[in-house]
C-alpha cells in the first residue's frame, strides 16, 4: 500500500471514535462547545446566514445580537450547521478540516520539504501528523489549511504556479478565520514579495504581491461586515473597547518569559498545543549526523529557529507593550497581536521536516522513531481523541461531559415543556439566565438567555447587564477585573462557584448567598434563572423556587427560580 493511502487509513482510524460515538463523543468544551459551536446553529436557525442588514440580530442571544457580530455566512462550516444537526455538522466539518489538511501537508512535504522516493513514508506520517493535532476545528482551515496557501505561494512566485495555486490563495480565506491569521499571512506574504523586489526579482515580487492582494480582496468579501464596520460606518460600539489589559495582562519580565517559552515549547491551545519535543529531538540529531558537519546543519536550521524564537518572544511580550497604548490606539482592540502564534504550529512542522531531510540515508530508523514521536505527542495531546477513546472504554474522564450529556437534550426539553404550561408560551416569550453552566447549552435547546459569551457585542449591553450582577461583583476582585476589564463572558457569576460553569449533577452544589437584582433582571426581560447549583435562599436574590428537573444521560441537574415580583 502506497505511504499516502497508509496516512488516509490512518486518519479514518483517527476518526473512527467519532463515528462510533456519534453524539455521544467527546467535543473539546472551553471556546468551543460552550462558544462557537452554537453560533453557526442559530445563523440558521433564525435564518439570517447571508443577512448582513444592520437591522438582522439573533434574537435568543442578549436581547438580539446583531447577526454582524457573528461569523460569515460565507464560511462553508456554517453551512454544514445548515444541512446537519449541530453535533453531526462539527465531526462532519473535523473530517473535512483533517482531510484537507492531511492532503495540503502531504503535497507540501513531497515538494518542497522531503522530497524524493526514499522520503514518501516520512512524508506520509508527518502529513497524518500534521492532520491529528489538537486543533479547533471549529476554525475551519485556520491552521491545518496552511501548507497548501504556503506550497501555493511558492509556486507562484517561480513562475510555476497555475489556475489551482491561485484557487488555493483565494479559497483560504473563505475556510478560515481573518482575525486568526489574515493579517499575519498576509504581512508575510507582503513581507516576501519586498524582499524579492529588494533582489531584483520583479517578476517573482510581482506574482507575490498578486497573490497576497487576492487573499486581502477575498477576506474583505467574506468579512464584509467586520471590514465595514472597522473602516466605514460602526454598527455598534463593541464591549472590546473596554477590554483593559492593564489589568487582565500579567506584566514583567518574569511573565513575558514564561509566556514566550509557552508560545516556543508548547503553542497557544486555539492554535494547537502540543509539545516541541520531536522538533528539538530532531534539530540536535540533525547537528549530530548531518553529512556536512554540525555548522551546515546550523546554517540550515538557524533561520527556522530564530525565527520562531522571535515569535515566541514577540507572542510573550506583546500585550505588556499594547496595555500602555490601548488608550491612544482604539483598534488594537479588535485584534490580538499574540495570534502571530498561529502560524507556530507550521513552522516546527517545518523544522522538523527539514532536520529528517538533513539526516543521512542510514538514520532512516531513527528518522521515522522522530516522525512517529511527532504523531504519538499529537495524538496525546488531543482532548478530544483520547477522551473518545475512554468513551468507548467506558471509563470517561470526570467533569469532561461527551456532547450528549453536556446539551443534555432531553433534560432541557423536559424544562421546556414545564414552562410552556407555566406560562402558556414558547422559549421566544420570556428570557432566561444561566447559572454555573454556560448559556450556549441553553441556546442549543432553543432558549433565549440574557447572557452569553461572544468575541464582540454592544457595549451599550454589556452596561445594561451589569447592574444584574453587581453585588456579586462587588464580593470577588477577581471576577470584577474579569467582568470590567474583559467581559467576553457576559454570565451570571456567583462568587462562591467562580469561575466554575461546569457544576456538575453530583455532588450537589449549594450557593448560600447569591446576590442578583432581581429588579433589574426583570426590567432587562428575564424571568427565570436556571441553575446548576442549588441556591439555599433564593428569597434573598428575588426569587422563588419552581422546580428541578434531572436526567440520568444528563451532566445537569437543572434548579429553575422565577423572578418573585409581578410580572409585567
Amino acid at each position: 500500500m502506497r505511504p499516502l493511502s497508509l496516512a488516509l487509513l490512518g486518519l479514518c482510524l483517527f476518526l473512527v471514535p467519532f463515528l462510533l460515538l456519534r453524539s455521544h463523543s467527546f467535543i473539546t468544551i472551553h471556546d468551543n462547545l460552550d462558544t462557537e459551536i452554537g453560533s453557526p446553529y442559530l445563523l440558521n436557525k433564525f435564518r439570517v446566514v447571508f443577512d448582513y442588514r444592520p437591522a438582522a440580530v439573533i434574537p435568543s442571544i442578549m436581547n438580539g445580537l446583531p447577526r454582524n457580530a457573528l461569523r460569515s455566512g460565507l464560511n462553508p462550516t456554517v453551512w454544514l450547521f445548515g444541512a446537519f444537526s449541530p453535533w453531526a455538522a462539527y465531526l462532519v466539518n473535523q473530517a473535512l478540516v483533517r482531510l484537507l489538511g492531511l492532503l495540503g501537508m502531504w503535497a507540501l512535504l513531497r515538494r518542497r520539504w522531503l522530497p524524493g522516493p526514499r522520503r514518501r513514508g516520512l512524508a506520509a506520517g508527518l502529513a497524518l501528523a500534521w492532520a491529528t493535532l489538537p486543533i479547533y476545528s471549529i476554525y475551519g482551515l485556520t491552521v491545518l489549511g496552511q501548507p497548501a496557501l504556503l506550497l501555493a505561494v511558492l509556486r507562484l512566485r517561480e513562475g510555476r504556479g497555475r489556475w489551482w495555486d491561485w484557487l488555493l490563495v483565494a479559497s483560504f480565506p473563505v475556510w478560515s478565520f481573518f482575525v486568526f491569521v489574515g493579517p499575519f499571512l498576509g504581512g508575510a506574504m507582503a513581507g516576501l514579495a519586498l524582499y524579492d523586489a529588494w533582489h531584483g526579482q520583479r517578476a517573482a515580487a510581482l506574482r507575490v504581491g498578486a497573490a497576497t492582494a487576492l487573499l486581502g480582496l477575498v477576506y474583505v468579501v467574506v468579512e464584509w461586515p467586520l471590514f465595514y464596520s472597522l473602516l466605514v460606518a460602526q454598527q455598534f460600539v463593541s464591549h472590546r473597547v473596554e477590554h483593559d489589559l492593564l489589568r487582565t495582562v500579567p506584566r514583567g519580565l518574569g511573565a513575558g518569559l514564561r509566556s514566550a517559552t509557552n508560545f516556543l515549547v508548547l503553542g497557544q491551545y486555539h492554535s494547537s498545543q502540543f509539545f516541541r519535543g520531536a522538533m528539538a529531538l530532531a534539530v540536535l540529531a540533525a547537528l549530530a549526523w548531518a553529512p556536512g558537519g554540525w555548522r551546515a546543519a546550523a546554517r540550515r536550521l538557524a533561520p527556522w529557529l530564530l525565527g520562531m524564537v522571535a515569535v515566541a518572544v514577540f507572542c510573550g511580550f506583546v500585550l505588556q507593550g499594547v496595555a500602555l497604548v490601548q488608550h491612544r490606539l482604539p483598534l488594537l482592540h479588535a485584534f490580538n497581536l499574540t495570534r502571530l502564534g498561529f502560524l507556530l504550529p507550521l513552522a516546527s512542522f517545518g523544522v522538523l521536516a527539514l532536520s529528517l531531510r538533513l539526516l543521512p540515508p542510514r538514520r532512516h530508523v531513527a528518522a521515522g522513531l522522530l516522525v512517529a514521536a511527532q504523531l504519538a505527542i499529537g495524538l496525546l495531546m488531543n482532548a478530544e481523541w483520547t477522551n473518545n477513546l475512554r468513551e468507548l472504554a467506558g471509563r470517561p474522564k470526570k467533569h469532561q461531559p461527551n456532547y450528549a450529556a453536556y446539551v443534555a437534550k432531553p433534560l432541557f426539553d423536559s424544562i421546556k415543556t414545564y414552562l410552556s404550561k407555566r406560562t402558556g408560551g414558547p422559549p421566544s416569550s420570556y428570557r432566561v439566565g444561566c447559572l454555573g453552566f454556560a448559556p450556549a447549552v441553553a441556546q442549543l435547546n432553543d432558549f433565549y438567555t440574557l447572557d452569553s459569551n461572544q468575541n464582540s457585542y454592544p457595549l451599550s449591553y454589556k452596561h445594561q447587564f451589569r447592574p444584574l450582577i453587581a453585588g456579586e461583583l462587588a464580593k470577588d476582585a477577581a471576577l470584577r477585573t474579569y467582568f470590567d476589564a474583559w467581559a467576553n463572558r457576559c454570565f451570571f457569576f456567583s462568587h462562591e462557584l467562580g469561575r466554575d460553569f461546569l457544576v456538575p449533577a453530583t455532588p450537589v452544589r449549594t450557593v448560600q448567598d447569591w446576590a442578583l437584582d432581581a429588579a433589574a433582571f426583570q426590567h432587562l426581560g428575564g424571568r427565570f434563572i436556571f441553575s446548576a447549583a442549588r441556591l439555599a435562599h433564593p428569597a434573598r436574590s428575588g426569587l422563588r423556587f419552581v422546580a428541578d428537573f434531572t436526567n440520568p444521560d444528563a451532566y445537569w441537574h437543572i434548579y429553575v427560580y422565577e423572578v418573585a415580583g409581578p410580572l409585567r
